[in-house]
């Protein structure tokens, strides 16, 4: 068990904002951050973290906690796993207390592939670093492909022997059993006789974002027709492929940094740019690109840079995935290499700044790469230019019409242009297609709920939908978000916008209702994107109908025009009577933002409580008896100005 000192001195040094921005790329907004979720896929950001409550919430999907959880969660450890994480990233020391018998066996056996994993990793690295057959035969290879030492160590390359048990008997001698180390695919069971799966090849481990060992990629060395040239470990709990990028934890730093991440194909792609000084690449194995992979790099940035080989197979991998890349918002550029070259054999005889050149004067979007290559194919064939407008149309309907409406035009217009098509006709056959795909997911999601059980037939109750009921919180924060949507453009004073001031004055992880946090984020990222604010028809027309339906139920809601509702000082800020109508979102805000703060004092107040309760220091006792009391007055002058949040705070 760790011991709670060190615990609490962990706790001490993490800086929540330093641990999530290792995994996701950051975005200040007022006095905390926003991000696309790292725990499900998104276009707009709904994360947000608070450097000052040292907490992270997601209006999209509602995960929340602090920096502990949110290791836990993004890398799928324990709790005790993730502090010796953190403790290891702070080169904090864990003074631990003796495990029982019994907590060691319940340890052991929910690390044991974990374990497993970097006890191979080390005993292949070893073995090409201290072993002379390791360095005869594997380190040979790695020389030849002209791999420095730091960088072997880096990647923690490694090799394994020849013999066909060597692995797995120095493995049991450890104390693995054989049934995990076949799980994990290094060793095979052949009519009772066990062998190692990498034999004489050459290891390549497979890192996740934080360096644990997910599993092994493996290159033959010997020429064998009958053997595959790379082999990969089987998927399991620790490793699956689609959800894993080659060069992720060594690359991670310098894509943050850059903004901008290069996508190349093998191990030694990755490798080797590393080695020229080019340290923000990864390698999607040889595999097409998949959502989950899109999302990893999604965390760090949006700009992507696919390099691939000039050969017809590059060419015919390089369009792999670039349509979900697309429609995840990414901007997407391709690089040919020259004819017989690859990233590892061009940077080998250019270096970093030839390298940067080439790639900096040969980027192409997706859309004229693949006009490029379509038109070049398909020369006067009627038939064959017939099917690649429809390939370019498509590419385009992936494209978020609401967040990059400008970029689809343009996109529209040059293929209009080159291909020798209609404009107007290429706009409609983009649409068939966004039509298409809607129609596509309406049906796939009316079958889901068809397959689902009858709730009449279920043992257990289902729960009514919850509504926000007159004078809750929850209204408030709707009522926040209708004069967002509505007013957010006009002048609260002379120098501010009302949008500006909800920003300035609200703390989005105070929302209660996480869809009102997500349209909220939503707002502020579309005045960051276009330089606007949104305007009330791009709400009114949300693409998810039962989000279009709420927003529209509260943007239709009328007002409260009682005297109650209007501020004390209404005449005397703003020279309005207070029957008028002009303006009236003006007091609205008020009462609103005043909600708000109110709810920050009752928080603050409540923790302070708690703080009472506990200190024994006489002198930092007076301090919170103190700052306590001035609490109190400020919530009194709040309530006597706006009684109404007196209302709203007794219903919550």
């Amino acid at each position: 068990m760790i011991n709670p000192a060190s615990i609490a001195e962990v706790m001490s040094r993490t800086d929540i904002v330093d641990v999530v921005g290792q995994f996701v790329r950051l975005k200040k907004r007022g006095t905390n951050y926003i991000a696309n979720c790292p725990f499900h896929n998104e276009k707009s950001p709904s994360f947000n973290v608070s450097p000052a409550k040292g907490i992270y919430k997601c209006f999209g999907c509602g995960k929340a906690g602090n920096a502990v959880s949110f290791i836990q969660e993004h890398e799928k450890l324990s709790y005790p796993e993730a502090m010796r994480w953190l403790a290891d990233y702070y080169k904090i020391t864990l003074q631990e207390t003796e495990r029982s018998p019994e907590q060691q066996l319940q340890q052991q056996a929910g690390e044991a592939l974990r374990i497993l994993n970097e006890y191979a990793a080390n005993y292949f690295h070893e073995t090409l670093l201290n072993t002379e057959e390791g360095q005869i035969i594997g380190m040979s290879y790695f020389r030849q492909r002209g791999f420095r030492k730091d960088i072997i160590e880096r990647f923690r390359l490694g090799y394994n022997p020849e013999h066909n048990e060597a692995f797995y008997q120095a493995s049991v001698a450890k104390g693995h059993s054989k049934e995990l180390l076949e799980k994990a695919g290094l060793i095979k069971n052949r009519n009772g006789i066990y062998y190692d799966v990498y034999r004489g090849r050459v290891i390549f481990p497979i890192q996740s974002m934080t360096g644990r060992i997910l599993g092994f990629g493996a290159r033959i060395l010997k020429s064998n027709e009958k053997a595959p040239k790379y082999i990969n470990s089987p998927e399991n709990e620790l490793y699956v492929k689609s959800k894993v990028l080659y060069g992720m934890f060594q690359s991670r730093t310098a894509i943050g940094k850059l903004d901008e991440c290069f996508l190349v194909e093998g191990y030694t792609d990755v490798i080797s740019l590393h080695q020229g000084g080019v340290e923000n690449v990864v390698s999607s194995s040889g595999t097409s690109l998949t959502e989950d992979q899109l999302r990893l790099i999604g965390q760090l940035t949006k700009n992507l840079t696919i390099l691939y080989d000039g050969d017809a197979a590059g060419i015919k991998a390089a369009l792999r995935g670039l349509d979900m890349a697309l429609g995840q918002s990414f901007n997407v550029q391709l690089v040919l290499l020259p004819d017989g070259e690859d990233p590892d054999s061009y940077i080998q005889k250019q270096g970093a700044s030839g390298f940067h050149e080439y790639v900096k004067g040969h980027k192409q979007d997706v859309i004229s790469f693949r006009l490029q290559i379509g038109l070049k194919d398909a020369g006067n064939d009627p038939i064959k230019k017939s099917k690649l407008v429809n390939e370019i149309a498509e590419s385009i309907s992936r494209i978020n019409k609401a967040e990059d409406f400008a970029l689809q035009n343009h996109y529209i217009r040059e293929a209009s242009d080159k291909l020798k098509v209609d404009e107007t006709g290429m706009v409609t056959l983009v649409n068939k297609y966004i039509r298409d795909r809607i129609e596509n997911d309406q049906k796939h999601q009316q079958r889901r709920e068809e397959a689902m059980p009858d709730p009449a037939e279920m043992e257990m109750p289902v729960e009514e939908p919850q509504v926000a009921k007159p004078g809750t919180g929850e209204e408030n924060e709707w009522g926040l978000l209708k004069v967002l949507v509505e007013f957010g453009h006009l002048a609260y004073d002379e120098t501010r916008t009302i949008s500006a001031v909800i920003e300035e004055q609200v703390d989005p992880a105070l929302f209660e209702n996480q869809l009102v946090g997500k349209l909220y984020n939503e707002y502020y990222d579309h005045r960051t994107h276009f330089g606007n604010v949104p305007e009330t028809h791009y709400f009114v027309n949300y693409p998810d109908k039962d989000i279009r339906e709420r927003l529209i139920s509260v943007l239709s809601t009328e007002r409260n025009k009682t005297e109650s509702d209007m501020s004390a000082n209404w005449k005397t800020k703003y020279g309005i009577e207070s029957n008028s109508d002009k303006l009236h979102y003006i007091n609205d805000l008020d009462s609103t933002l005043a909600y708000f703060e109110y709810k920050k004092i009752m928080m603050m107040q409540e923790d302070l409580l708690v703080r009472l309760q506990l200190e024994q220091d006489p002198l930092k006792l007076q301090r919170i008896q103190m700052k306590y009391l001035e609490l109190r007055k400020m919530d009194k002058e709040i309530l006597k100005h706006h009684p109404a949040v007196f209302r709203l705070m007794k219903h919550k």
